[in-house]
């Protein structure tokens, strides 16, 4: 009786949806079961380069925040005079919601946004030069999604690990200190094995995150410029909703798109050797 509410929750939000979505993926349009949905888009080149970009964002982004939070957390779990005044400050990008964020980046980027100002009075930029950010080649901009992504995200995987420091026993780390271990032996050989529990935690959220990541791309660039999975769901339910078979290719891509982000979990949950930690938990 205590948990029924959740449940019930669960049932009507998440599980009806994602049942609904499964069902969806298999119907034609004139409702009968077919596998035609998932052969379109297999069969389409829109596919396989929303599924590499997607993948080189989500790849790329996961190990550029994961060494800047750990450098960050690090930083911060030494309590140094105005660690409190420097966490708050790093904190400030991930209070900014997805849309905020797409609007400082695009108002700062465009011709004549704030980016080219601050560099000419800076001294980067002569007098009348620009930089057009938006409009270099899909690697650069490529590049500039992981930038801004990075920015935004960093503060939620250092705080997770910046948790997961400050209950470590610092009796392990004096103990590593006091049989001659320097600063980087201690940091390697015990502070990193005693957090590898907290990050397989942040990483899987941040896999999971960048996997989904589509507005500030869809804000900054529009749609079908650089395809990526979760924004060809977008794509399909709204720019494309006049399509007699529309609402049944978003939930195909909406069921590939999921089945994908479980299966880099696992891979990743099995590679890192989480499951090996459950084990010798249980036991």
């Amino acid at each position: 009786m205590l948990i029924a509410p959740t449940v019930i929750y669960y049932i009507f939000f998440w599980l009806n949806p994602v049942i609904t979505s499964i069902y969806s993926s298999f119907k034609g349009v004139d409702g009968s079961f077919t596998l035609q949905n998932y052969i379109t888009i297999f069969t389409t080149t829109s596919f396989g380069e929303a599924f590499w970009n997607t993948a080189f964002i989500a790849g790329i982004s996961i190990v550029i925040e994961f060494f800047f939070a750990l450098a960050l957390a690090l930083l911060i779990n030494k309590k140094f005079k105005g660690s409190a005044i420097f966490l708050f400050i790093a904190m400030v990008p991930m209070a900014i919601p997805a849309v905020g964020a797409a609007a400082i980046w695009k108002t700062g980027l465009t011709a004549h946004g704030w980016m080219n100002s601050l560099l000419y009075y800076l001294g980067f930029l002569a007098k009348g030069e620009k930089i057009f950010f938006l409009s270099g080649s899909k690697f650069s901009i490529l590049w500039l999604i992981i930038i801004i992504d990075t920015w935004q995200v960093i503060p939620s995987m250092m705080i997770i690990l910046l948790a997961g420091l400050q209950n470590l026993s610092k009796e392990a780390k004096e103990a590593g200190y006091v049989f001659g271990g320097n600063g980087w032996i201690v940091l390697k050989q015990i502070t990193i094995p005693m957090l590898k529990p907290t990050i397989i935690t942040a990483v899987i959220l941040r896999l999971i995150s960048a996997i989904q990541i589509w507005l500030i791309v869809v804000m900054l660039f529009g749609f079908d410029r650089i395809p990526l999975l979760l924004e060809r769901v977008i794509y399909y339910k709204e720019e494309l909703s006049r399509l007699d078979n529309s609402y049944q290719i978003a939930s195909t891509y909406a069921v590939i798109t999921s089945v994908i982000v479980t299966i880099a979990a696992v891979v990743y949950l099995k590679v890192s050797g989480a499951f090996d930690i459950g084990k010798k938990e249980v036991m």
